[in-house]
């Protein structure tokens, strides 16, 4: 759509705009030094990135997918092996799992903050639980202290999937500290992406690291020597470049992100729009330092349709995360999951609506997004009229 009054989902060429001129320096190195694989900048990112999650080990790899299944891979999980973890996330969440001959457990979600429920994941734990896979949705840490309670009472290890929240925190304490592994992704859509695909793990247990590491690398070590069969799974040193320019400015990213959602809580409240029969806003758990990769609002009365295609008929960029929720997705069908045993994921699935947030989202245009929901919510009144 065109047109004055569009406002993009999320603009990537705007947000690295200001950092162009230091890309193409970083990139122009790389490209002079011809080390396009373990070069420099990998093994510098790594180093920030476990500094910046204050975690004593980072492991650079290809994806946030790859980072999920080497700690997976890394932990020998396989057929007769069950993993808890939510169904409201993203596919890759639970296509490890699934990859590798494991079971699946969905476990249900808080209905405030969309996160995974930790009584869920309690009541979820068998002889058979070899993991469980905490989701960090939408930039908000889940409850990871009392999940990580449970796990270790029962000896299960716990990988963090942080692919949206890289930065949150919770009790101050940074996503991918928490567990054995956390698994990073560099999307471009991410609060901290690339050019293109790229991934990180972040562990305290240095032989678990080791582990990744040849695993990523395909198990071998030395070279044409392998110990194991691992993957091809490699962050390469162009996206590393780029990553640790725009890691220097992660901190003002976020804090744009935070200010841009307080002012639409702000904009919607004065709005009247805030209600259980209109908009339910994000909630923040008063414990986490969220970082906002998605703003969610709840759309109630089965409306969330019909506002999308409203707002996009007026040229404002929205998303729906997500429409289905992984249990009922088609290649699933065989688990045979019943979904009235996920009834708040079943819910978010059907209620929730992703507004335009990215750091240099205008004011303008957030007057735009909400003036079209206002518009919305008064035409039906009319026609209730």
């Amino acid at each position: 759509m065109t047109g004055s009054t569009q406002v993009p989902l999320l603009d990537i060429n705007r947000d690295n705009e200001p950092h162009r001129d230091e890309f193409v320096e970083a990139l122009t190195a790389v490209v002079d030094s011809g080390r396009f694989l373990f070069g420099p900048d990998v093994v510098e990112l790594e180093k920030e990135v476990a500094s910046h999650s204050q975690a004593e080990h980072a492991v650079g790899c290809a994806s946030g997918s790859d980072a999920l299944l080497l700690s997976l891979m890394a932990l020998d999980i396989g057929p007769g092996d069950e993993v808890i973890v939510p169904s409201f996330t993203f596919f890759a969440s639970v296509s490890c799992i699934t990859r590798l001959g494991a079971t699946p457990v969905f476990v249900d979600i808080c209905p405030d903050t969309f996160n995974v429920d930790p009584e869920c994941v309690a009541d979820a734990i068998t002889d058979n639980t070899r993991a469980i896979i905490p989701v960090h949705l939408f930039g908000q840490c889940a409850q990871i202290d009392r999940i990580c309670q449970i796990a270790t009472e029962h000896d299960i290890p716990v990988i963090e999937d942080a692919a949206q929240a890289i930065g949150a925190a919770y009790h101050s304490r940074p996503a991918g500290s928490w567990g054995l592994a956390g698994c990073f992704s560099f999307y471009p859509t991410k609060n901290l992406g690339g050019m293109g695909d790229g991934g990180m793990l972040t562990s305290n247990d240095a032989t678990f690291a080791d582990r990744l590491r040849l695993l990523a690398g395909h198990g071998m070590r030395p070279r044409y020597y392998h110990q194991a069969v691992g993957i091809n799974s490699r962050l390469d040193t162009f996206q590393a470049a780029v990553l640790r320019i725009k890691l220097r400015h992660l901190d003002d990213a976020v804090e744009s992100r935070q200010q841009i959602a307080a002012r639409y809580m702000n904009l919607l409240c004065d709005a009247g729009l805030v209600g259980p029969d209109q908009i339910v806003l994000p909630s923040v758990d008063p414990n986490a330092f969220h970082v906002w990769n998605q703003f969610g609002i709840r759309v109630a009365g089965g409306r969330r349709d019909s506002l999308r295609g409203h707002l996009g008929e007026r040229g404002i960029g929205s998303e729906i995360y997500y429409p289905v929720p992984v249990h009922r997705q088609e290649c699933y069908t065989h688990l045979k999951v019943d979904s009235a045993s996920l009834p708040e994921t079943e819910r978010a699935c059907a209620e929730v609506l992703n507004l335009p947030i990215f750091p240099t989202l205008t004011e303008a245009e957030q007057d735009r997004v909400v003036e079209g929901i206002a518009a919305y919510y008064q035409a039906g009144a009319k026609i209730a009229a």
